[in-house]
C-alpha cells in the first residue's frame, strides 16, 4: 500500500512539472518586438485600386543553374534555376516589389496579426521576394530535412541569425522600422537568398509571374509608386486616384 502511494505521488509531481515547463510546441516570437494582440484588420481607407504591370524590354539573361551538390539532402529531381530574373508571359517581370512610397501623409496603420510566411523548401527561400508591415509577424519555416540558418542583413533594423536544424521548425521575427529591402541569406547554403520589403502601411504588392500587380484600398490622392528589382533597381511613377475609381501604372526595365 505504501509503495502504491509513493508511485501516485511521483506521477502527480511529474505531471505538474511538465505542465509548468510548457510542454507544447507552439512557436513564440523571439527577439525584437512582441507579437501584436490579435485584432480584426482595419477597414480600407478608400476604394481605389492601382494596378499595372512590370515588364522587361529586350532579351532576358539566361537563368543560372544552381548547383546544390554540397548538400545531398538538397538535390532536386531536375535543374534548379536562379530566381534573380524571372520573365513570364508577355515579358512580364516577376519578383518585383511595388509599394506606395509617398502620398499617405501622416496616417498610421496598425500591423496585421496574421503572419507573413517565409519558407525554406527545396533549399530555396519561398517566396524569393515578399512584403510585410512594420510590426507584422514574419514566420520563418524549415520544410527541408536539413539544417538551414536564417541570416537577415538589414541596414535600419536589427540583424538576426539563427539556425533551424530540423524539418518543421518555425521561428517568428518582426521588424520595427520601414526598410526597402532586407536581404536574407543562408550561411549553410550560399545560393539561398530572399528579399523582404518592410513598409509602414498595407499598400504594397509583389509582381506575379506575368508581371502584374494590384494595390487595393487607397483613398483619394496623388501617390508615388516605386518598384524595386534585385538586379534592375528602382523606378517611380506618380498616380492620382479619386478614392473610388481605379488607377493604372506601367513600368518597364531594360535588359542589360
Amino acid at each position: 500500500m505504501f509503495i502504491r502511494v509513493l508511485v501516485r505521488v511521483a506521477l502527480v509531481t511529474l505531471t505538474v512539472a511538465v505542465s509548468a515547463c510548457g510542454g507544447g510546441s507552439q512557436s513564440q516570437p523571439e527577439g525584437g518586438a512582441s507579437a501584436p494582440a490579435t485584432a480584426p484588420p482595419p477597414a480600407p481607407i478608400g476604394n481605389s485600386t492601382i494596378s499595372g504591370t512590370v515588364k522587361l524590354e529586350g532579351t532576358p539573361p539566361e537563368a543560372r543553374v544552381i548547383r546544390m551538390g554540397s548538400d545531398p539532402l538538397c538535390m532536386p529531381e531536375g535543374q534548379s534555376l536562379s530566381e534573380v530574373v524571372v520573365v513570364g508571359p508577355g515579358n512580364g517581370l516577376q519578383n518585383v516589389f511595388v509599394y506606395v512610397k509617398d502620398g499617405l501623409g501622416d496616417r498610421k496603420f496598425p500591423a496585421p496579426s496574421t503572419p507573413v510566411e517565409l519558407d525554406q523548401k527545396g533549399c530555396k527561400y519561398v517566396p524569393h521576394v515578399f512584403g510585410a508591415q512594420v510590426g507584422q509577424p514574419v514566420k520563418i519555416v524549415n520544410s527541408d530535412p536539413t539544417l538551414h540558418n536564417i541570416h537577415a542583413l538589414p541596414k535600419d533594423n536589427t540583424e538576426f541569425n539563427f539556425g533551424q536544424p530540423l524539418k518543421g521548425m518555425e521561428t517568428t521575427r518582426m521588424f520595427d522600422k520601414p526598410e526597402v529591402m532586407v536581404r536574407f541569406k543562408c550561411d549553410v547554403h550560399g545560393w539561398m537568398a530572399a528579399w523582404g520589403g518592410i513598409v509602414a502601411h498595407p499598400f504594397f504588392a509583389v509582381t506575379k509571374p506575368d508581371g502584374s500587380f494590384e494595390i487595393k484600398g487607397l483613398p483619394a490622392g496623388t501617390f508615388t509608386i516605386e518598384t524595386w528589382h534585385e538586379q534592375f533597381g528602382l523606378q517611380t511613377q506618380t498616380v492620382t486616384v479619386d478614392g473610388t475609381s481605379p488607377g493604372t501604372a506601367a513600368f518597364s526595365y531594360k535588359a542589360s
